[in-house]
């Protein structure tokens, strides 16, 4: 049984992304599952750091955008969900390629939501895993851009 309690394809879901910085990095969603969703990000000039390999910082937007992007579609109309904390182990430098993150929940709460997201390199080998904290809150003053 799925988990969601909103309902959308993966063409709007990354339509919500153009003009932010998910458009800027390429972070892309490319499944919702049934209690899991998962995007991808290029590793280019875009999102290295200087010593050419995957900028912490980028994961971390990846590892966000895709629990923050799971959180909201758990959340039931007239609430929203908005990050209180995040963080991250980088486990395995990324040269080139793309990364693949996968956002499941550990906890889906009237007022909080926890979740993990694994980011893994296209060999599978896991890069960083992240724990994302948020807080679900009345949703009118956080509706989504059109």
């Amino acid at each position: 049984m799925a988990i969601w309690k909103q309902h959308v394809d993966l063409e709007a879901a990354n339509a919500w992304s153009r003009g932010t910085l998910m458009q800027a990095l390429d972070i892309r969603i490319t499944e919702i599952g049934e209690d899991y969703l998962r995007g991808t990000m290029p590793v280019d000039d875009r999102t290295r750091q200087p010593y050419g390999i995957l900028h912490g910082g980028a994961s971390v937007a990846l590892a966000e955008t895709l629990g923050s992007t799971a959180a909201m579609l758990c959340c039931g109309e007239g609430s929203a969900a908005v990050g209180l904390e995040i963080n991250a182990n980088h486990l395995r430098a990324v040269r080139e390629g793309t990364v693949t993150g996968t956002a499941r929940p550990i906890h889906v709460g009237r007022s909080t939501q926890v979740w993990e997201i694994r980011i893994e390199n296209e060999a599978g080998d896991l890069t960083c895993i992240a724990r994302l904290t948020m807080a679900v809150v009345p949703g009118s003053a956080f509706a989504l851009r059109k």
